[in-house]
């Protein structure tokens, strides 16, 4: 459903703000290693955040990723859309470009439902609330083995 992009993003996002919220930054090779993630692309995709001012960032030998308290609070829907866009949430489930309630392709009703209520998750999710689940232990980031 989400781009590779968007995946990685929302993973290391999740992760930088369960370890860098008492002020510690994390470099993206021990991000990657962390969530399971090419490097490479994974930082091209924090790169990208941190123009957006989603996540922070700074260069040098105590440099890294963190979120500032002005990030903490972001939604998933942000991220999201910041990445892959907006056309998740309004786009055909089939990618025609004239499906509508009123010339609605075969799966338009049921895939409009699913739609709104990823949409309603992703409102309602923030990046801190996900992040507490990960560091309290009741969810993960990395594959199971």
């Amino acid at each position: 459903m989400f781009s590779k992009a968007c995946e990685y993003g929302i993973r290391a996002m999740i992760y930088i703000w369960s370890q860098s919220k008492d002020g510690g930054k994390l470099g993206v090779r021990d991000i990657c290693k962390e969530i399971d993630a090419p490097e490479y692309f994974t930082a091209k995709v924090l790169q990208s955040l941190a123009k957006k001012d989603m996540i922070s960032s700074t260069k040098g030998p105590n440099g890294g990723f963190f979120i500032n308290t002005a990030q903490e609070n972001l939604r998933l829907i942000d991220l999201v859309i910041a990445i892959d866009g907006d056309s998740i949430f309004s786009g055909c489930g089939l990618g025609l470009k004239q499906c509508s309630a009123a010339n609605p392709c075969p799966i338009h009703h049921e895939f409009k439902t699913v739609r709104d209520k990823l949409t309603n998750m992703l409102t309602k999710m923030t990046l801190k609330e996900l992040a507490e689940e990960v560091s309290q232990g009741s969810a993960t980031l990395s594959r199971l083995i």
